[in-house]
């Protein structure tokens, strides 16, 4: 079996609605976080995925 699909990062304004797993990045604002998270979808290869309004994952589709 091979994982296809894996979290890369987790970026939040809210660091109380994320826990431990990839690395966690977080912002002061929403700008902010969608600047952090184009700049890791460039840098990591992966696709951005807003769960919520204050929290967004980088994903790597194989």
């Amino acid at each position: 079996m091979e994982i296809e699909k894996y979290i890369l990062a987790t970026i939040t304004t809210n660091s109380t609605k994320v826990t431990a797993g990839a690395s966690i990045f977080i912002c002061e604002t929403k700008e902010e976080m969608d600047k952090v998270a184009a700049n890791l979808e460039a840098i990591l290869d992966g696709i951005s995925h807003a769960l919520s309004d204050e929290v967004y994952i980088i994903v790597k589709h194989g």
